[in-house]
């Protein structure tokens, strides 16, 4: 059987597919597909791994012969779930191991905002690092702050684990329902959404991307936060309005922000917020370790052996194909 896979991906994974005797093709372009050359090369697949790619339903329905789609990440809001369901295509993830890495870039994007790491880089670059003024580039203490956790979930936890492990930071968060697990591990106190905001002295953001979290970090959302709050989202972009938060840093609405994910993807390299002393960006690297990246890749594979050999796959988006079966 064939595996299609969308980018080069570390060899934990193509080992496992080709130990269990697929015949695997990536696309090695250092671009994405088009999704008529997509659909060119799962012409021929029995299953795909995607790692980047937007699986609509206009691609779906032109592979509808696909047995399984392996998403190389946690998220899947890149693929149209509610088609590939009624195609009967299962859809897996790889949930779980990226949570620390992610965290961690979470964590150092805090640390960066708060300090104006990136911006004090800059002006060693530019030639810039002079006089020393004792009321220049001050940061914000971390110490003893409140951390808000916009989806306490796997990445949350982790990420309030290291704040309060590091800084003694009180956790508070908001979920669509409470996680009790992590109230008793973290001592996290349940809030409402409008409580959060007001009490966070760092908002960080770690839920999935829905209709109902598209756009939520508004200009309205911002001017409810405390003027010296840091947000942070190593979420997805469009959870947050990019030109709102422009005009809420500029403002002075809130302090400052740091972003492991922006709308859109790639950040065009005049955007304002790459400017702003107290904003950090990264690439979208939150799970870039080899370590993470390799575990990713070997869930991934998983989850397609596990289809062609008849199986339910370990980490399953869409649970509704095997209703009935």
């Amino acid at each position: 059987m064939n595996v299609f896979i969308t980018r080069i991906i570390p060899e934990s994974g193509l080992r496992l597919l080709e130990e269990a005797g697929l015949q695997v093709k990536q696309w090695s372009q250092k671009r994405k597909m088009t999704r008529e050359e997509l659909i060119a090369e799962c012409s021929g697949a029995d299953a795909l791994l995607s790692a980047g790619q937007q699986l609509d339903r206009e691609f779906l329905e032109a592979s509808s012969h696909l047995k399984v789609i392996a998403l190389h990440s946690v998220g899947y809001d890149n693929v149209d779930i509610e088609t590939a369901t009624r195609l009967k295509i299962p859809v897996g993830n790889t949930p779980g191991v990226l949570s620390g890495a992610t965290a961690d870039t979470a964590f150092l994007l805090m640390m960066a905002a708060a300090r104006n790491a990136f911006h004090m880089h800059r002006t060693i670059i530019n030639g810039e690092w002079g006089f020393f003024e004792p009321t220049a580039n001050l940061g914000k203490e971390l110490n003893g702050c409140t951390l808000g956790v916009f989806g306490l979930g796997k990445i949350g936890t982790e990420m309030a684990k290291r704040c309060a492990g590091a800084f003694g930071m009180k956790i508070i968060y908001h979920n669509r329902s409470r996680n009790e697990e992590a109230e008793n591990l973290l001592d996290a106190t349940y809030v409402s959404f409008e409580d959060l905001l007001k009490q966070s002295d760092v908002l960080t953001v770690h839920t999935a991307l829905t209709p109902q979290t598209e756009g939520k970090f508004d200009l309205g959302v911002f001017k409810q936060m405390k003027s010296g709050s840091i947000f942070i989202n190593t979420a997805r972009g469009p959870i947050h309005n990019e030109h709102d938060l422009i005009e809420a840093l500029e403002s002075k609405i809130i302090w400052g922000a740091g972003l492991d994910v922006t709308n859109p993807e790639p950040m065009q390299a005049d955007n304002k917020l790459l400017m702003m002393p107290n904003v950090a960006v990264l690439p979208h690297i939150g799970s870039a370790t080899e370590g993470t990246r390799n575990a990713m890749a070997r869930l991934a594979a998983e989850n397609i052996i596990a289809v062609l050999k008849g199986e339910k796959p370990p980490f399953l988006v869409n649970p509704e194909v095997y209703i009935g079966l």
